[in-house]
């Protein structure tokens, strides 16, 4: 037979229940933040007569996109900013626009990735025409990819003229760029689909 609580002791054993689920909920909330893909900061400086962007990026990469990679299979990435001019009368003016393009691959034999890095569209034929840099797992490339910091996104002469300015910041894999056989191949769409976005007020920083 079970014993009769009295209200003392029925409330107290309902708060410490409500503590336990509390924790166990925190720490699974917690964890699923952490894990939750999106752009954790964007903030914009400007040097001297350049305006530069930096951002934190957070995603994990499905298994089916770290199967390809270490298949040898190069997966790119776009970053795209653009600044406007707010205007109530007619559509936002755009006063700049930047694209920023990366490429991860594996090499076999030498085990280590590399991380090509352009303002233009990166092909095979013109690996050597951008930034390219060396790493030693696929957790440090990738820390690389989501971190920008100190992209110039416009000069200041662009974003003169004041008014209220946004900033659009679009960050995305590009499947268009993996080999044809491979998108007509079992290619599971959604685990191909990351795109980050974040769109905020430009406010400029004076960098030190």
């Amino acid at each position: 037979m079970f014993k009769k609580l009295s209200s003392s002791e029925a409330r107290a054993r309902r708060r410490a229940l409500a503590a336990l689920l509390c924790a166990g909920l925190g720490g699974m909330g917690g964890a699923a933040w952490a894990a939750a893909p999106g752009v954790q900061s964007l903030r914009v400086e400007r040097s001297d007569d350049e305006v530069l962007l930096y951002a934190e990026l957070s995603f994990e990469l499905a298994a089916s996109v770290q199967d390809a990679l270490l298949k040898g299979i190069p997966v790119h990435f776009v970053a795209e900013a653009r600044v406007l001019r707010e205007r109530w009368y007619w559509f936002d003016q755009e006063l700049a626009q930047a694209a920023r393009y990366t490429r991860v691959a594996y090499q076999p034999l030498t085990r280590h990735w590399r991380l090509n890095t352009s303002s233009e569209p990166i092909n095979d034929a013109e690996l050597g025409l951008g930034l390219s840099q060396q790493y030693d797992s696929l957790a440090e490339v990738m820390a690389a990819v989501q971190r920008i910091a100190g992209w110039k996104i416009a000069s200041a002469e662009q974003l003169a003229g004041g008014g209220a300015q946004l900033l659009q910041f679009q960050f995305r894999l590009d499947a268009s760029q993996l080999p044809r056989t491979f998108q007509l191949g079992g290619l599971r769409q959604s685990d191909w689909h990351l795109a980050l976005e974040r769109r905020q007020p430009l406010e400029l920083e004076r960098s030190p």
